[in-house]
């Protein structure tokens, strides 16, 4: 039976290292954050439009690796990112995206803590350790609200890759 395990959490948080760590440990495969991908090749500001785009992109790129991958599935972010993103910048919530959460039951989360520096990026927006304490604790109601399987990871690289490692193991 296929393990989907979810690496989800604020912005510079370490979520796609640890995604491609994990998946080699496990010789997967890992579905990448597709709105670095979009946003690295938009010209202009993103809109409301483009979030959607992107959510509807990084859900069939989900979609297509469930179907080659028989044991284990490492998700650079899914759809709870995109919940969060929808309601900081345009205080919208999407039906089809809510729904698609609510029926995550068979995933496994991985929260990702902010509790390692702040790496500069073009495309991240919330540096202030205010904003990633407020966006950390937004990820852990959604995941909370809709009753889903997750465990908050923190520590250095190594310290996270060893938690993740154990609890992938217990899930055997």
């Amino acid at each position: 039976m296929l393990k989907k395990f979810v690496i989800t959490g604020p912005e510079s948080t370490g979520k796609s290292t640890l995604t491609k760590l994990l998946a080699e440990q496990y010789h997967s495969i890992w579905v990448k954050e597709y709105a670095r991908e979009y946003l690295e090749k938009l010209n202009r500001p993103y809109q409301l439009e483009d979030i959607l785009l992107m959510a509807k992109e990084q859900l069939q790129q989900e979609q297509r690796a469930e179907s080659i991958t028989l044991k284990y599935l490492f998700l650079d972010t899914d759809l709870t990112v995109f919940k969060v993103w929808l309601s900081e910048k345009y205080s919208q919530e999407v039906v089809w995206v809510e729904e698609e959460i609510k029926n995550s039951k068979n995933k496994i989360f991985f929260l990702c803590d902010i509790d390692i520096p702040w790496q500069p990026d073009p495309l991240r927006e919330y540096p202030r350790l205010s904003d990633r304490t407020r966006l950390f604790n937004e990820y852990k109601k959604l995941l909370e609200k809709y009753r889903l399987t997750y465990h908050i990871i923190s520590g250095d690289i190594t310290s996270r890759l060893k938690k993740c490692k154990e609890i992938i193991n217990n899930t055997i």
